[in-house]
């Protein structure tokens, strides 16, 4: 996180020290998503995932990984969503959570965007209470709303 004078945001100039918070977009069907960019490792194409028996419905899988195994989670299934068949834009998010090394796969990796903390708010209440608890805030940029997600809540709990 670093700071920074003069953003536009939403059409209006961010001036001072605000905050600058750094995430990774994604898309999951048509709605956005974004996480803290200082918890991805990298971003890959699709590749094999092998199964593994008697694994969590949302859990897709391993990969070798340069020679280390790491577990895909397929987080439409994690966010109840319905499975999609993967295409050319599908990618693996590598994360490090907590000394693991998880990757997630999404539908599309869409930039990494730098926004001023004020254009965050916390989640709605009512996002919240139903379970939502890896839902951290809302970003609100120019032209579309960003939904900001804790990683280590939602895959590793």
């Amino acid at each position: 996180m670093t700071q920074h004078s003069d953003i536009n945001v939403n059409g209006s100039t961010i001036a001072g020290r605000d905050e600058i918070l750094q995430f990774v977009s994604f898309k999951l069907g048509e709605e956005e998503y974004g996480v803290d960019i200082q918890k991805v490792q990298e971003i890959n194409r699709m590749i094999q995932v092998t199964a593994v028996p008697n694994a969590e419905t949302h859990v897709e899988g391993v990969i070798n990984l340069r020679g280390k195994v790491v577990p895909i989670v397929n987080l439409r299934v994690r966010l109840g969503m319905e499975r999609r068949e993967r295409d050319k834009n599908t990618r693996i998010i590598v994360t490090e959570l907590k000394g693991m090394v998880i990757g997630f796969v999404v539908d599309a990796v869409n930039e990494v965007l730098r926004i001023p903390r004020s254009v965050t708010e916390p989640p709605p209440s009512a996002v919240v209470s139903k379970g939502g608890s890896y839902v951290t805030g809302v970003g609100k940029l120019s032209d579309r709303l960003l939904t900001l997600l804790d990683l280590e809540e939602l895959l590793l709990n």
